[in-house]
C-alpha cells in the first residue's frame, strides 16, 4: 500500500482479495491506523519494521509518501524492503509531481498494476534474481564485518602502543622523582 505521510491519505493499493490472508480485514485496519499515527507524526525512522501476529509490516517513508508491505515473518527482510525500493522508484518516476496535488483515496489506482507485476517476481525467494540479492546483502554483512574486526585489531594495536607508552612514562617519571630527590639533598646539604 502506499499513502500520502502528511494526512494518510492511501494513493494506491496492489489489490489482492485477501483469501490467502486470515484476518485480512483486521491487518487492514491495522495499516490503516499506522497510516493515521505516521500522519500525526509518529515517525520517527524513515525505515520500520512492525510484527503484528505472524506477519510483519515493512515500511519505507520518501518524500511525504509511506511504501508499506506485509510479509510473512520468515520472509527476508533485505528483499522486502527491496520490494519498497523498486515500488518507490517507479511510483515517483511516474506519480512524484501529482502526490501532494491527490485529493481522493486512491487516486493512483492504476499503479496497482506494477504493484502486482513486482510482487510476482519477489513472491518466490528461491528465485535466481532474489538469490543473488540475498547474496549481494550477505557479501555486504561479510565485509562490514570484515572491517569492524580489522578496525577492532587495530583499536587492540593502538591500545599495546599506549600501555607501551605508559609503562615508559611510568618508569621516566621514577626516574625524574629520583633525580628530583637528589637535587633536593644536595640543595639541602650545600645551604
Amino acid at each position: 500500500m502506499i499513502a500520502r505521510v502528511t494526512d494518510g491519505l492511501p494513493l494506491a493499493e496492489g489489490l489482492d482479495d485477501g483469501r490467502d490472508v486470515k484476518d485480512a480485514e483486521m491487518y487492514k485496519q491495522q495499516v490503516k491506523a499506522l497510516f493515521k499515527n505516521l500522519a500525526s507524526g509518529h515517525n520517527d525512522a524513515s525505515r520500520m519494521s512492525i510484527e503484528t501476529g505472524p506477519y510483519i509490516f515493512h515500511y519505507i517513508i520518501e518524500g511525504r509518501v509511506c511504501y508499506l508491505t506485509m510479509c510473512d515473518r520468515s520472509y527476508p527482510k533485505k528483499l522486502a524492503f527491496q520490494y519498497l525500493e523498486d515500488l518507490k522508484s517507479e511510483f515517483e518516476r511516474v506519480n512524484g509531481a501529482q502526490t501532494e496535488t491527490a485529493a481522493r483515496p486512491y487516486a493512483f489506482i492504476k499503479f496497482d498494476t506494477f504493484i502486482q507485476k513486482t510482487k510476482k517476481l519477489y513472491q518466490d525467494t528461491r528465485t535466481q534474481r532474489n538469490i543473488a540479492k540475498l547474496n549481494d546483502e550477505l557479501y555486504e554483512v561479510h565485509q562490514i564485518m570484515t572491517r569492524n574486526v580489522q578496525e577492532v585489531l587495530g583499536v587492540g594495536e593502538k591500545l599495546d602502543q599506549v600501555s607501551q607508552m605508559s609503562s615508559r612514562l611510568t618508569s621516566e617519571s621514577r626516574i625524574y622523582a629520583d633525580k628530583a630527590r637528589d637535587l633536593n639533598r644536595q640543595v639541602s646539604a650545600i645551604l
